[in-house]
C-alpha cells in the first residue's frame, strides 16, 4: 500500500464498517508477513531504525553477523553492536556506503550502507528513521588479496629472469678474475700478499654472499614441481632436527616433542618439506631470547589433514610486521633476506597445504603447516530436483 492510499484511509475510517476495518487491516498484517518473509530470506542483513538510532527490525542475516538476537530490537545500534559509531554515519539528507571489520562472532569484513527513510504522514515531511543493509565481503576481500598477491609473484617471476641474466652472468665474471688475481698474488713479495689478500678475500665473500642472495631469489619465484613419495612426516622431522642440532645447542634451545603417535603417510617431496622445516624451525629458534628458550613442535592427524605446529617463546612479532609477513626484502633480521617465508609458502602450497602464523608480541610466535591427507578432487554432484513444481 502506498503512502497515499493510507492517508487517505485513516481519515476515512470513521466511514468503514467494522468488517471492511478488520478486513483492510488483515490485509496490512499480510503484507507486514510478506516483507519479514523476504527480509528473512535475503543472504543480506537488513536493519531498521529509528531516527535516533534504535533498532526496529533486524533479519536473520544481520544477527549472524553482529551476534545479535532478537533481544536487540528496541536497543540502540551502538550497544547492540559493540564498536558501533551511530552518530559518524546517521546523516538524515544523505546515504552512507562504508567498510567495516567485525571480530565476533567471527572475524568478518563487511561492508554496509545506510539510508534514510522519509515519507509524508498528513501533508509532513517526516522523517521515519533509517535502512541498513549490509553484505560479508570477507570472501570477496580475500580473493582479492589474493589475486593482488599472485600479480605481485608475477612480477616477481617476470624481473628474476632479468635479474639472473643481468647480475648471475657479471657475478661470475668476477669470481673468475679475482681467483685470476689470487694466483698472480702468489708471485708477489710476501709482505705485500698479505694485505691483498684480504681485500681479495673480502671481495669473494661479497660475491658469494650475492649469489647467495641470487639463488633465493630465483627459488622464491621460480614455479617447481614437487616429486612426491609416500613419506611419513616425522622421519623428514627427525632428519631436519639432526641437521640443526648443532645451531640449536648453541642457542640453548630446548626442544619438546608432541608428535601423534600413528599419523599417515603423505604424498611429499622429502627434500622440499625438510627445507621448509629447516627455515621454520631455524627462524623459531633465533627468534629465542640469549639466554635460550623453548620450542614445542606438535603434530596431530584427523581424517581430513596431518597439522605440524612449531611453538616458540620468544620475542613474537609485532601488528606492523605480521601485515608485511609475505613482503620479499622485508624482514626484521640484520642478516636476512626477507625471502624465506616466501619460499615456505610456495612449498606447502604446491603441496596442496596451507601456512597458518598466529603471534602475540612477548609471547612467541606458533607456526602451523596443513597438509592434506588426500589429494583434492573434482566432486560431480547429482542433479538437483526442482524446488519449485507448476501444476498445469
Amino acid at each position: 500500500m502506498k503512502d497515499g492510499f493510507l492517508d487517505k484511509l485513516i481519515k476515512r475510517l470513521d466511514r468503514f464498517s467494522p468488517s471492511e476495518v478488520q478486513n483492510l487491516i488483515s490485509r496490512l498484517v499480510r503484507e507486514k508477513g510478506f516483507l519479514e518473509n523476504v527480509f528473512e530470506a535475503l543472504r543480506e542483513g537488513v536493519l531498521i531504525l529509528s531516527p535516533e538510532g534504535v533498532i526496529t527490525f533486524a533479519n536473520r542475516a544481520v544477527q549472524e553477523m553482529f551476534g545479535i538476537g532478537q533481544q536487540a530490537l528496541g536497543q540502540h545500534i551502538n550497544s547492540a553492536i559493540r564498536g558501533f559509531d551511530w552518530s559518524a554515519v546517521a546523516k538524515p539528507e544523505s546515504t552512507t556506503n562504508r567498510d567495516m571489520e567485525v571480530f565476533y562472532p567471527e572475524h568478518l569484513m563487511l561492508n554496509f550502507y545506510i539510508s534514510p527513510l522519509s515519507g509524508y504522514i498528513a501533508k509532513n515531511d517526516e522523517h521515519l528513521g533509517y535502512v541498513m543493509l549490509v553484505r560479508d565481503i570477507t570472501k570477496s576481500k580475500k580473493e582479492a588479496e589474493e589475486m593482488l598477491e599472485s600479480e605481485k609473484l608475477n612480477a616477481l617471476t617476470l624481473l628474476a629472469a632479468g635479474v639472473a641474466h643481468e647480475i648471475g652472468n657479471p657475478l661470475n665474471s668476477l669470481d673468475i678474475h679475482l681467483q685470476l688475481m689470487q694466483r698472480k698474488l702468489r708471485k708477489l713479495p710476501e709482505e705485500h700478499q698479505a694485505d691483498l689478500g684480504d681485500l681479495l678475500n673480502t671481495a669473494q665473500g661479497e660475491i658469494k654472499r650475492l649469489d647467495s642472495i641470487l639463488k633465493q631469489f630465483l627459488h622464491a619465484v621460480r614455479p617447481t614441481v614437487p616429486e612426491r613419495n609416500k613419506v611419513q612426516l616425522h622421519d623428514i622431522l627427525a632428519t631436519t632436527l639432526g641437521t640443526l642440532e648443532a645451531e640449536l645447542e648453541s642457542k640453548h634451545a630446548k626442544i619438546i616433542l608432541e608428535l601423534a603417535p600413528t599419523p599417515p603417510l603423505l604424498d611429499l617431496d622429502p627434500t622440499q618439506i625438510q627445507q621448509a622445516l629447516y627455515n621454520l624451525i631455524r627462524n623459531a629458534a633465533q627468534s629465542l631470547p640469549a639466554s635460550g628458550g623453548t620450542l614445542f613442535i606438535h603434530t596431530e592427524a584427523n581424517e581430513f589433514e596431518v597439522t605440524l605446529s612449531i611453538r616458540d617463546n620468544g620475542t613474537g612479532i609485532s601488528p606492523e610486521d605480521m601485515g608485511a609477513l609475505y613482503e620479499p626484502y622485508r624482514t626484521t633480521k640484520k642478516s636476512g633476506t626477507g625471502l624465506g617465508l616466501i619460499v615456505v609458502r610456495r612449498i606447502i602450497r604446491e603441496h596442496g597445504g596451507e601456512l597458518e602464523v598466529q603471534s602475540e608480541v612477548g609471547e612467541g610466535t606458533t607456526v602451523t603447516i596443513h597438509f592434506p591427507r588426500h589429494e583434492k578432487q573434482l566432486k560431480l554432484l547429482p542433479a538437483a530436483s526442482p524446488t519449485i513444481e507448476i501444476e498445469s
